[in-house]
């Protein structure tokens, strides 16, 4: 493990730069700084999802996994040239994605994000990991990122909105679907 912080406040940010994990300084609103900041800002999400005392054993440990996943990777996006996420990792959320999507009904409409505390916080968690997903692709388009970040990103979207979908139905008994003939 690295330095430990023996001290929060250090100083060298107030010019506006930030230090990544290679030693080199970056301005704090550069992509690569905006893209592990967001997906800080993901695991964060997730930890509201999990401060629900309503999230099932099963859930609770997919979603304390991949918060481990979460700072892998972003010490992938802060340490230019490092390598964490392996497809391993994307295999990993694809079973969990499978094996909970299997007893949900089909789509036929839009959800609307809700259908409890836990539901409404990981639809949150997924919006906020399809924003990291954007940025970091933003990034890549400029610098070096893996596949597997991306692939990951996006798997995890995708898992955590079955999830919200297996909370809601937990919670409320019930989807909140999209009703297009309201008016």
């Amino acid at each position: 493990m690295g330095k430990r912080l023996s001290k929060i406040y250090t100083r060298t940010g107030d010019d506006g730069t930030t230090g990544l994990g290679d030693g080199s300084r970056v301005a704090k609103d550069s992509l690569r700084v905006d893209a592990f900041g967001t997906v800080d800002e993901a695991n964060s999400a997730i930890g509201v999802v999990l401060s629900c005392a309503s999230v099932p054993d099963d859930i609770r440990r997919i979603l304390t996994e991949i918060q481990h996943d979460m700072f892998e990777l972003g010490g992938e996006l802060c340490i230019p040239g490092h390598s964490a996420i392996t497809d391993t990792f994307v295999t990993r959320l694809e079973k969990d994605l499978d094996a909970l999507n299997e007893d949900l009904p089909a789509l036929k409409e839009f959800i609307l994000p809700g259908g409890g505390q836990a539901a409404a916080a990981c639809h949150l968690a997924r919006t906020i990991v399809r924003r990291a997903e954007r940025i970091t692709t933003t990034l890549a388009g400029s610098e070096s990122v893996r596949p597997e970040v991306l692939r990951y990103l996006n798997r995890l979207s995708d898992l955590l909105f079955v999830i919200a979908r297996v909370l809601s139905r937990a919670e409320s008994g019930q989807e909140v679907l999209w009703n297009r003939e309201r008016c």
